[in-house]
């Protein structure tokens, strides 16, 4: 998948999490988001839990569905992030390779 797509699926999940748990669970909008986030990447702090059935049927199936498209963003994105990185140690070292080769002809 694209990045670009996947970050749109995420910020849906957590915007659809988000209004959901707001929803049936009556909680704040920044609790229903920070336990969406939380929840989406498993650290599951455990200060917010679930009271009603739907909540807690709803909580298992936004895990199912989430965590892939989670872990698919996060894979995505640190696969960008190594790449980027080793673009630029390669230029780097092409960038001294090339000075080496300036001094050398100077001799």
């Amino acid at each position: 998948m694209r990045a670009r797509t996947l970050l749109a699926l995420l910020v849906a999940v957590i915007a659809g999490g988000t209004v959901f748990f707001r929803a049936v669970e009556g909680w704040s909008w920044l609790d229903s988001y920070f336990f969406t986030v939380v929840t989406l990447s498993t650290v599951g702090y455990g200060n917010l839990v679930p009271e009603t059935v739907a909540g807690k049927v709803g909580t298992t199936v936004f895990i199912l569905a989430g965590l892939g498209i989670f872990a698919a963003a996060i894979q995505r994105f640190g696969f960008h992030a190594i790449a980027r990185h080793r673009r630029e140690t390669q230029a780097e070292a092409e960038a001294r390779h090339a000075l080496a080769a300036q001094r050398s002809k100077k001799k």
